[in-house]
């Protein structure tokens, strides 16, 4: 878990009513000049840039006349104009810092950013016009709207960010804003194992299961690498094979050469046209996919892709839990909200025959996240209990291999993998 802790953040520059003026006036100019070169600012940031460096280049000719004070910082003047003109102004300097992983605002003079998974209080102070413009600007690009009829928003900035809105009314006194940053330190499971994430053994093991076709179930808390597991996972699936996914939001980012991503839309003004998970996972059936991924799945949508599942197809999601356990027991909650005719006594056993692996993940004190444990299902269940076969589990900061035994060989067979010498392998770089 993160450690909450307030920090000053690095130094922000020293506002004067002077420099004020004059940060006004070059962005008058820099915004008239992008508007006659008809330049969307937003998307073609580097023509901001250049256009920027030329307006603060002129100014610095002019400077010499003694008409206008010179620039004492040509770079950070250039850095602040894109930042407003092109950029999301005051934010844009945590949204371009590579440690920074998720920025949120409270309230305008308390925002907060997390770096290396703990929380720091920035000194960084808005007001509530600016926090207001800020938002109008993010949604601009989105095409998702904000406003009493809908108070809250999910979104995604032109960089990949996830953007989540809370209108003033629904939250006391404020908009609250969260921007999590997509940043894709890992591509590969390989990469994982470079992080310190899992056991050269155990990506050994996951990527050969993703071979094999199981289902593979990725749980964890907020924050604790879950879309990062299912992007590496989805880019072992093989090549020759439909990648069909659906998410809340378009998180995921992996290479391969047939796949559809689709994401959910919000109601419009009539309040129709909503399009919502459930939807998308059902459309993904007709659209001939051999492979079927959920970003996470939340509610009802759960039933839907379990039926899918159960029906051979194979897939793979991400779940809010605590543990792999809980993660099972929450798959069999989930569907229930589907419908009054859904029951425990369906639900459960069809967990219990659809999902094969379960990936769980968490956030250390220390800001790493890591895989805390895999565990195998293999498909029986007693007392309404679905039993578990752990094939990975962390003890004392190493996560090492147990005595388990994976489910379906049969399935690893047909693709030419041995899995019972795979993991009868000495493992090396236990982290």
């Amino acid at each position: 878990m993160a450690v909450d802790r307030l920090a000053v953040d690095r130094p922000q520059q020293v506002r004067t009513p002077a420099r004020d003026d004059l940060l006004e006036r070059l962005d008058g100019q820099v915004r008239e000049r992008v508007r006659r070169a008809g330049v969307d600012p937003q998307r073609e940031a580097a023509v901001v840039r250049r256009i920027a460096e030329d307006v603060v280049r002129d100014h610095d000719e002019l400077s010499l006349t003694g008409a206008v004070a010179p620039i004492a910082d040509d770079g950070a003047v250039v850095g602040e104009l894109v930042a407003r003109v092109s950029g999301f102004g005051p934010l844009q300097p945590f949204l371009d810092d590579p440690e920074v992983e998720e920025v949120w605002i409270n309230s305008p003079e308390r925002v907060f950013i997390a770096r290396r998974g703990r929380h720091e209080l920035t000194n960084l102070r808005l007001d509530a016009a600016q926090v207001a413009e800020l938002v109008e600007r993010m949604l601009k690009s989105s095409g998702r709207r904000l406003d009493i009829s809908t108070p809250f928003v999910d979104a995604m900035l032109p960089e990949g960010h996830r953007l989540h809105v809370v209108l003033e009314g629904i939250t006391r006194g404020f908009t609250a804003v969260n921007i999590r940053k997509f940043l894709l330190r890992a591509h590969r499971l390989t990469d994982l194992v470079a992080l310190g994430s899992l056991t050269p053994q155990a990506a050994a093991f996951l990527e050969a299961s993703v071979r094999a076709g199981m289902n593979i179930l990725v749980a964890g808390g907020t924050q604790a690498g879950k879309t990062t597991m299912l992007n590496c996972l989805a880019a072992a699936v093989p090549g020759g094979e439909r990648v069909v996914s659906a998410e809340e939001v378009f998180e995921l980012r992996f290479s391969h050469p047939d796949w559809v991503a689709m994401q959910t839309r919000q109601a419009g003004l009539e309040q129709t046209g909503a399009i919502v998970l459930r939807d998308l996972v059902k459309e993904a059936l007709r659209m001939r996919p051999s492979r079927i991924l959920v970003g996470e799945v939340r509610a009802a949508e759960c039933l839907d892709l379990l039926l899918a599942l159960n029906s051979g197809l194979p897939g793979m999601c991400t779940l809010h839990a605590n543990s792999a356990r809980e993660a099972l027991v929450k798959m069999c909650t989930l569907p229930l909200l589907a419908g009054d005719n859904i029951s425990a006594r369906f639900v459960v056993p069809t967990v219990a025959s659809s999902v094969d692996l379960v990936v769980h993940l968490g956030l250390g004190a220390d800001g790493v996240r890591r895989v805390n444990e895999i565990v195998s299902v293999p498909g029986r269940v007693e007392a309404d209990v679905i039993e578990v076969e752990p094939i990975f589990v962390r003890v004392g900061g190493e996560l090492r291999r147990t005595s388990g035994v994976p489910a379906h060989p049969e399935r690893y067979e047909r693709v030419g993998i041995d899995i019972h010498q795979l993991l009868a392998s000495v493992p090396t770089g236990a982290r």
